[in-house]
């Protein structure tokens, strides 16, 4: 397994809002990177001062890993084939657009996604392999 991490948006905000793995978090045996795209996520939806300066501590304390221009490009192509397979709507394609990212993001550094999300990412993986674990 990678040892090498990035935790999706689902785990952190999980933690935020609930604590629910904290055990799991303090337990981690592996090097944290964090995803540009989950960073993005959550500064979109934080209103608290204590989950804003979770964000800046988490940001500032493991490098943050960005999408290539490749895994940009990639991304639009493996929505395309999911729109074909699949028949998701425009919406639903915003929606995984992340996901993807993320998830070829961490294929181009070796990495691994922890995640909550097993459906969306099990899909994504279908289209193009990288590691995930669901917590």
């Amino acid at each position: 397994m990678n040892r090498i991490a990035i935790f999706d948006s689902s785990i952190l905000i999980d933690q935020l809002r609930t604590g629910r793995h904290t055990h799991q978090l303090d337990s981690f045996n592996g090097i944290i990177r964090n995803s540009s795209v989950v960073l993005s996520e959550l500064w979109r939806g934080a209103r608290s001062a204590a989950d804003k300066e979770f964000l800046r501590k988490f940001a500032k304390n493991h490098p943050i890993l960005t999408p290539t221009e490749k895994n940009w490009l990639e991304s639009g192509q493996i929505l395309s084939r999911v729109a074909d397979d699949h028949g998701f709507t425009a919406d639903k394609l915003r929606d995984l657009h992340f996901d993807v990212l993320i998830g070829l993001t961490a294929r181009s550094y070796g990495a691994r996604v922890i995640t909550t999300n097993r459906g969306d990412f099990e899909l994504i993986k279908r289209y193009r392999g990288f590691d995930f674990e669901v917590w």
